[in-house]
C-alpha cells in the first residue's frame, strides 16, 4: 500500500503542492512546498494556543478564544490546497 501511495505523490508533472488523498477526500502534500505550508499550518496553531493561553483563566475561555484562530487558519489552509492543489473529490485508490 505504501509503495502504492508514494508512486501515486511522484506521478505530479504539473508540480502540484497538493495531491487529492488516495482514498477519501481531501489533500496531502506532494512536495516540499505542501508540507512546508502544513507546518507552518500547525506551528501557527500551536503558537496562537500558547498565547491564548496564557492569558485565559480557564478551559473553556481557552477554547473559546481559539475558535475564531483556528477557523481563519483552517480557512486560509484549504484556500491553499485548492489554488495549490487539485481539485478535491472523492477518490477510492489509484485510477492508473
Amino acid at each position: 500500500m505504501f509503495k502504492e501511495y508514494i508512486a501515486y505523490l511522484k506521478d505530479n508533472p504539473q508540480g502540484l503542492w497538493f495531491k487529492r488523498k488516495l482514498y477519501g477526500w481531501g489533500w496531502t502534500p506532494a512536495r516540499w512546498q505542501g508540507w512546508v505550508v502544513l507546518l507552518a499550518y500547525v506551528v501557527g496553531l500551536v503558537k496562537i494556543f500558547i498565547i491564548v493561553d496564557a492569558g485565559s483563566h480557564s478551559g473553556s475561555d481557552t477554547m473559546i478564544s481559539m475558535a475564531l484562530p483556528f477557523l481563519l487558519f483552517t480557512a486560509l489552509l484549504f484556500f491553499v490546497c485548492y489554488k495549490k492543489g487539485e481539485s478535491p473529490r472523492w477518490q477510492w485508490g489509484w485510477k492508473k
